[in-house]
């Protein structure tokens, strides 16, 4: 079934529209008589908002409250039609909403394998809206207003979330059987980069004596910038100068991606990175940044600009005094000159990177994160060639990869995830199969 919702201006196309052999709704926001009778007569739906005075019920006339129950009710017919339809829930922010809207990631008709979206609002009741849906997807990391990582308790304990995701996560909470792309205990490790850098270190164990080898960068924590001993911990964590210097907080909050490359000692007092800090390796690696998306059993990449190599920054940074760079990493990041790598450049670069062990990397991040779609950032070392993710995080645009190759493997990302949720769910339940 495919749903369209069409104004008056179209009905000289009603009969063109309903020869498709697809099952036409006709949205209205008050009772219009003129329309309505062709198109009962061509099968189409009928959908009626706010309206007090109706005919009498008819099963091709709908009522709705309020436009935020149109892909309800959509959604609905759908399923009437095909009982395998997934209907997958989703919440972020409306940019990023827009953003997957845009290349056809979040479609309110079913998908050749069989998923349908509707977006989820607190304008309506949150149960109803769960018992329309199969499996919710989220962007949990949009709704965090602040996190507090001064105690010595894990996360979740220090996250405050906006008040829809504390709606959505008590749901959560009280109904274990619902089926979440990805639950919220999986993404709290990739708020917290000292988290991050602790899981990159089992990564060692993909490495083989006399092959490229695959690793996170060094790092140390930093509680204070005042700590007299900063010297001495930098050696003992393999770091040398510059070293980059980011917010223990990863995403969620304003300044998670507030950075700082520091070329001397002193120049920690003065910094105003929020605390704590992580001080990392920077890694020379010819300012080129491969970028990989993990979508379900899928990987895909892009080469991206990145920060030229130290000797440059250093050079630059000889102009005024050797102060520390700051940056924000999502509006300023200081990259090379030009826009995109050359087509020799790029084709050096992919020479040089060994495909095969970094696609081991992130099947063992996915299994090891039990995440469905990640993101993380390789660079490769110019004097070691070794392979150094950089970042890491859940749920990225992969707006770098064509929609063509990325669109259907989000979508099978999705529909495994909750294949392999009701499978788990059947073999706990057995009467849940009946």
């Amino acid at each position: 079934m495919n749903p369209f919702c069409i104004t008056d201006s179209l009905t000289k196309k009603l009969p063109a529209l309903s020869g498709s052999g697809e099952t036409c709704f006709y949205v209205a926001s008050g009772k219009n008589d003129a329309p309505v009778s062709e198109l009962k007569k061509l099968g189409w739906k009928i959908i009626y908002q706010s309206v007090d005075s109706l005919p009498t019920a008819n099963q091709d006339v709908l009522l709705i409250n309020q436009l935020e129950e149109l892909p309800f009710v959509l959604s609905s017919f759908n399923k009437k039609e095909d009982d395998n339809l997934i209907v997958v829930g989703y919440v972020m922010k409306p940019s990023r909403e827009e953003d997957f809207a845009k290349r056809a990631a979040f479609p309110m008709y079913p998908t050749q394998n069989g998923l349908m979206f509707v977006p989820l609002t607190l304008e309506l009741p949150l149960e109803v809206q769960m018992q329309a849906v199969d499996a919710i997807l989220h962007k949990a990391t949009d709704e965090i207003i602040s996190i507090d990582l001064s105690s010595s308790v894990d996360l979740p304990k220090g996250i405050s979330f906006s008040g829809g995701m504390c709606e959505l996560e008590r749901y959560f909470q009280g109904h274990p059987e619902c089926c979440v792309v990805d639950p919220l205990g999986k993404i709290y490790p990739l708020l917290d980069r000292l988290k991050i850098q602790e899981i990159l270190l089992g990564l060692e164990d993909l490495n083989i004596k006399n092959h490229n080898k695959i690793r996170g960068p060094h790092f140390m924590k930093l509680d204070s910038l005042q700590d007299s001993n900063i010297g001495e911990l930098l050696v003992q964590s393999k770091l040398s100068f510059p070293v980059i210097l980011k917010p223990q907080v990863a995403c969620g909050v304003a300044d998670a991606h507030n950075m700082a490359l520091v070329f001397k000692l002193e120049d920690f007092q003065d910094l105003s990175v929020p605390l704590p800090a992580i001080a990392q390796e920077y890694v020379d690696h010819g300012s080129l940044l491969f970028k990989f998306y993990v979508l379900g059993d899928k990987v895909f990449y892009a080469i991206k600009k990145s920060m030229p190599n130290a000797n440059v920054l250093v050079s630059s940074s000889e102009k005024t005094g050797f102060s520390p760079l700051q940056f924000n990493s999502l509006k300023s990041l200081p990259v090379a000159k030009e826009d995109q790598p050359s087509s020799d450049v790029q084709k050096i670069s992919e020479q040089s990177l060994d495909l095969e062990l970094v696609h081991q990397a992130a099947n063992w991040l996915r299994t090891t994160l039990g995440l469905t779609i990640i993101g993380f950032d390789v660079v490769i070392q110019e004097d070691s060639r070794d392979h150094v993710i950089v970042d890491l995080n859940y749920l990225p645009s992969f707006k770098e990869i064509p929609d063509c190759d990325s669109i259907p493997a989000f979508f099978n990302a999705i529909k495994h995830a909750y294949e392999l949720w009701k499978t788990k769910l059947v073999a706990k339940n057995p009467s849940d199969a009946l």
